[in-house]
């Protein structure tokens, strides 16, 4: 499916066609980005998978601050859901090297070049590579990966992931939704 605009209003449309496209495939796993909580939220009542919400890493709202609130985290704990804040994969040192010294990195690169199919496969991505690499989600298996624009959630991406360390052996298997122009 492709929504007319990026954006929040697509978000529970996007939730339910990331948790139909599970059922159908038979997916465990659903990796879902979520600074503030709220679109993973929307996954705490889901049968049958296993939901992981991958958060803005620390400082990168406030210098040494969480960005999703402690309440949230806790809620969505409560609900079954694992909650993981780490540094972005395909941003962190990179980023801040290329912003003290000018140029641009090899992940950079990478980052922009997903970004041509729009900002949420980007980070459908780097959140299944991230979730991957802290163990939270098997090697080897396909995932449904949620993922937006800004806020809310406008994508979904079937993907199986590699870890970052062989991260072009990263599999893009189906878009299930994103914006059209964003």
């Amino acid at each position: 499916m492709y929504f007319a605009e990026k954006g929040a209003e697509n978000t529970q449309t996007c939730v339910e066609l990331a948790l139909k496209a599970a059922a159908q495939r038979k997916i465990a796993h659903i990796v879902v980005a979520s600074g503030s909580g709220d679109t993973a939220k929307l996954f705490k009542n889901a049968q049958g998978v296993q939901v992981v919400c991958v958060t803005n890493a620390y400082g990168s709202s406030e210098p040494g601050k969480a960005r999703i609130p402690a309440a949230a985290r806790e809620e969505l704990e409560s609900a079954g859901i694992r909650v993981f804040t780490a540094t972005h994969v395909l941003s962190g040192a990179e980023r801040g090297i290329s912003r003290k010294h000018g140029g641009v990195s090899p992940v950079e690169l990478m980052a922009d070049t997903l970004r041509m199919f729009g900002q949420g496969v980007k980070v459908c991505v780097e959140i299944a590579v991230m979730a991957l690499d802290a163990g939270l989600i098997p090697y080897g298996e396909e995932v449904v990966a949620v993922a937006g624009s800004g806020r809310g959630a406008d994508t979904a991406v079937l993907l199986t992931p590699a870890h970052a360390n062989a991260i072009l052996d990263t599999k893009i298997n189906e878009i299930v939704c994103k914006p059209r122009h964003f």
